[in-house]
């Protein structure tokens, strides 16, 4: 009968078992780190491609930003100038073209609307964390100065509705729409004659009641023009400041 005869084994010893725990413990380790390595070389990729995206959503808002802002400067000073007008002088004892110019600016109705659709993105999918936290903080308080510039303009929106009824009640349309078509023609071409040459002008008014026009002047004051010009300031600086830093962080030219 044959005999089979196991192999001898030799066994290892402790130095061996030890430096294979060590060659194990390492490959591991390096792996974990190589990959930890990938992981925030690839989150700095997509960090940069959404502060591109965000450069150019805040550059948008930046350039409507100015023309909020010029817009109501001028329409504030032209309802200062109703105000002054009529505290101490008679609706009859204006000339109507005056009326029917600073009354214009009352019922102003421009908006801004941010462009903001990266940040949203962001904000929804969790990936603000690609941002260091200086950035964070910065993008966030950005964004809380718009949602504070929403809330005063969703709120102006039912007070513009009350002024236009007012308006309604002092002013003819067809009138009203002359002194708007002036102001249009002076976005292309300004011309400070044609305004003047409008205001020298007497259009009829529906109504010279002081009453109506000092209701009118009271739902304007509510709209608080100058505070929207200092929001949008405020807006404007913080949204520069934040493609500067974009830039810095991420090497834009």
């Amino acid at each position: 009968m044959e005999v089979h005869h196991h192999p001898k084994v030799e066994k290892k010893n402790f130095k061996e078992y030890f430096f294979e725990f060590i060659m194990i413990f390492l490959a591991v380790t390096l792996g974990f780190f190589a990959e930890n390595i990938r992981e925030k070389i690839t989150d700095r990729e997509h960090a940069k491609i959404y502060a591109a995206t965000m450069v150019s959503d805040l550059s948008a808002d930046t350039a409507e930003l100015k023309n909020y802002i010029s817009y109501w400067s001028y329409a504030a000073d032209n309802v200062d100038t109703l105000f002054q007008l009529l505290s101490v002088h008679e609706p009859k004892e204006i000339p109507s073209g005056k009326l029917y110019w600073y009354g214009l600016w009352g019922g102003a109705p421009t908006l801004f609307i941010p462009n903001d659709a990266t940040f949203q993105q962001m904000k929804s999918a969790g990936t603000l964390r690609y941002f260091s936290n200086d950035l964070m903080q910065k993008v966030a308080q950005y964004d809380q100065l718009i949602r504070k510039m929403e809330i005063y303009e969703n709120q102006d929106e039912g007070i513009w509705t009350e002024v236009r009824k007012i308006h309604s009640q002092i002013f003819y349309v067809q009138f009203n729409e002359a002194a708007n078509d002036v102001y249009q023609s002076n976005k292309v071409s300004f011309d400070r004659k044609r305004i003047d040459s409008f205001m020298q002008s007497t259009p009829p008014l529906l109504s010279n009641d002081k009453a109506v026009f000092n209701q009118y002047l009271e739902l304007v004051r509510s709209r608080f023009m100058h505070s929207k010009v200092r929001d949008a300031d405020t807006l404007l600086f913080h949204s520069i400041s934040l493609i500067d830093d974009l830039k810095k962080e991420y090497h834009f030219k």
